[in-house]
């Protein structure tokens, strides 16, 4: 595994769009598109592997436009959550 960044797809975006926190905190309606949405959150993914017991997988980070603290996702048992 890599540490470093990956880009996220566009299909990933419109999954990410779908979690309710996500679609609550940034006001996303049935006519945004995962375009226009990546085009004003900063946002990363990562293959990530942390320690025992641990969690192995995908890690999204999303920024919005202001300083408070960053969304974490994580993809469990194949659905995207918040990390805890």
């Amino acid at each position: 595994m890599s540490n470093k960044p990956t880009e996220i797809s566009m299909l990933e975006w419109k999954e990410i769009m779908s979690l309710s926190y996500v679609e609550e905190g940034w006001g996303i309606d049935d006519t945004t598109t995962p375009e226009e949405f990546a085009a004003q959150v900063y946002g990363v993914k990562f293959q990530y592997c942390s320690g025992s017991p641990g969690y192995v997988g995908d890690l999204f980070i999303l920024q919005g436009d202001t300083l408070e603290s960053p969304v974490v996702i994580i993809r469990k048992s194949g659905v995207l959550q918040l990390a805890a």
